[in-house]
């Protein structure tokens, strides 16, 4: 329907406008005021995802920081000993899973945890010696042993039974160390019997292992029979031999530790 408009004063003819028209007409009328501020930077401070970023790597740096002297406590605590077994179980875990099952490296957590903080990193590194000779010797002709059905179980992957086994009497002495029964004079006696534990526990598992890889002639120890290699309580020449010397290596070990660990103690009272 078209809408007349009539213009006396102009003298010209009515226009006619179209209800499309006048639709267009509104639709082309001046922006609001709204639609001619400019674009505005939603974000009027372009330094401050930078801002952040520096102060989020700050506070990374802080807790690591953190982290790095709690594990570094002297003497060592539950939390450092904590903190350090769970660093040093994530990284080497292609190693202790090659030699232990889920269920052992648990019980190793535990024994990692209580040797740290009775013996501080000298301990530690002392079983896990123990730990790696101990796996090496297991795994030597493994395809040999478990034809003979001689082999550990789970390819030499030791359980939570094991651990428990070979670590009981040093997790005594290191539980005896921390509460400090006998003092002082008794703390070098505590320390001495952990060590001597796991050379004994070494030198058992090496020869064992060693003997039935290797061992040509076996011999039961309550007879001296020749019995066949496997056989609970037989003992070669090859397996004895080779324990003594893990036993000796452990021990060297260990005592290099103590020298390092006087040397570092001299050297703080002197600095």
């Amino acid at each position: 329907m078209a809408v007349s408009i009539s213009a006396p004063l102009l003298h010209h003819r009515p226009i006619s406008v179209s209800p499309f028209q006048s639709r267009f007409h509104h639709s082309t009328s001046f922006p609001s005021r709204r639609a001619l501020i400019p674009f505005q930077n939603p974000n009027p401070n372009p330094s401050r995802p930078l801002k952040m970023v520096v102060a989020h790597a700050g506070s990374v740096h802080s807790a690591v920081s953190e982290a790095m002297k709690l594990m570094q406590s002297s003497p060592p605590t539950w939390p450092s000993a904590l903190l350090t077994n769970l660093v040093i179980f994530v990284l080497g875990s292609p190693i202790l899973v090659s030699g232990l099952s889920l269920p052992g490296i648990g019980a190793a957590f535990l024994l990692g945890t209580l040797t740290w903080r009775a013996f501080g990193p000298p301990g530690f590194i002392l079983v896990a010696t123990y730990f790696i000779i101990g796996t090496a010797a297991t795994k030597l002709k493994m395809a040999q042993k478990e034809a003979q059905g001689v082999a550990e179980k789970r390819k030499g992957r030791r359980g939570p039974a094991s651990v428990i086994g070979s670590s009981a009497a040093g997790c005594v002495c290191a539980v005896l160390s921390i509460f400090g029964l006998g003092g002082e004079a008794f703390y070098r006696v505590w320390k001495l019997g952990f060590i001597a534990s796991f050379c004994t526990k070494l030198s058992d598992t090496v020869s064992s292992e060693v003997g039935k890889a290797y061992g040509k002639t076996t011999y039961l120890v309550t007879t001296l029979k020749v019995v066949p290699r496997g056989t609970e309580g037989a003992v070669s020449v090859e397996g004895t031999i080779a324990g003594l010397l893990a036993s000796f290596l452990l021990a060297f070990v260990s005592c290099l530790m103590a020298q390092q660990r006087c040397c570092q103690y001299y050297q703080h009272i002197n600095g």
